[in-house]
């Protein structure tokens, strides 16, 4: 599996690529080509297209959350390919793979902070596959669906609030997911945001994938000033599951990946990465 970073908050030097508060990894496994998130802007497909890569021939978009910073590319995605189609460039219609509540209307203090595509206008330009369920997309890689939330120390406060029928509640993101490969060394966990908590995350992906090994996790660990017990908790769960690498990014504080770097090899992460697995 290859994995490149298009979008992080950090780029990586001397690439000269565009950063913002957002994730989208270029995913090649299987023969497959799989768009992990599409960030906050069109940044992503400026910095493939910097990078030599098409987008014109990804076989799976997957979302790991509804939140504005991982599915308003979502809209220069849908312009590109109705481009193309004026143009007579052929594209592929991907797949689309994400949580049923992913594209649920989203609130914040009245603002709004999810999709600004609906699931209908979505299912014009996508194959649609909203599920709870594990899925595996190849022989190695899985989206892991609703995440189980099995510990008293992640995910104790909801974001905002979610609209559902026309009806407000408070929003525990349980559209939150990653995806888990199967490496020869372990698992290797590729996350958005981890709202649902990174060590639900991991916890789930061992029991999805029927490994317990961890040989990396890349991607958002939600850590953005966390309480004292939650971060101290998750550092010794980390210490614990025997975790050997991490390439924390996004909504990661640098507190907390200086406590992480404690029990395990962290790595930096920014726009340009590449990583082979």
């Amino acid at each position: 599996m290859q994995i490149t970073v298009l979008v992080d908050n950090n780029t990586i030097i001397d690439r000269y690529l565009l950063g913002e508060p957002g994730v989208s990894f270029l995913i090649r496994e299987g023969g497959k080509n799989i768009l992990f998130d599409v960030g906050y802007s069109d940044i992503f497909i400026t910095n493939a297209r910097k990078l030599g890569i098409s987008l014109y021939d990804v076989d799976y978009t997957v979302i790991s959350h509804g939140h504005i910073d991982h599915t308003w590319g979502l809209e220069p995605m849908i312009r590109m390919y109705s481009e193309a189609k004026i143009e007579n460039i052929y594209f592929r219609k991907p797949v689309l793979i994400a949580h049923p509540q992913a594209f649920e209307s989203k609130y914040n203090d009245n603002k709004a902070i999810g999709s600004v595509i609906t699931e209908k206008t979505l299912g014009d330009f996508f194959e649609m596959n909203l599920k709870r369920e594990p899925f595996w997309i190849t022989d190695r890689l899985a989206f892991l669906g609703e995440i189980e939330r099995t510990n008293s120390f992640e995910n104790k406060k909801p974001i905002g609030k979610r609209v559902v029928q026309g009806i407000e509640e408070s929003d525990f993101l349980m559209d939150d997911t990653a995806l888990a490969y199967k490496s020869e060394e372990g698992l290797v966990i590729i996350t958005g945001c981890s709202h649902s908590g990174i060590c639900n995350i991991i916890n789930y992906a061992k029991q999805v994938c029927n490994d317990d090994r961890i040989t990396d996790v890349i991607g958002g660990l939600h850590l953005l000033n966390p309480e004292v017990e939650t971060l101290e908790r998750t550092k010794e769960f980390i210490r614990q599951t025997g975790v050997k690498k991490l390439h924390p990014c996004h909504c990661t504080d640098l507190k907390s990946k200086l406590a992480l770097s404690e029990v395990a090899e962290l790595e930096e992460v920014g726009a340009g990465l590449v990583l082979e697995f």
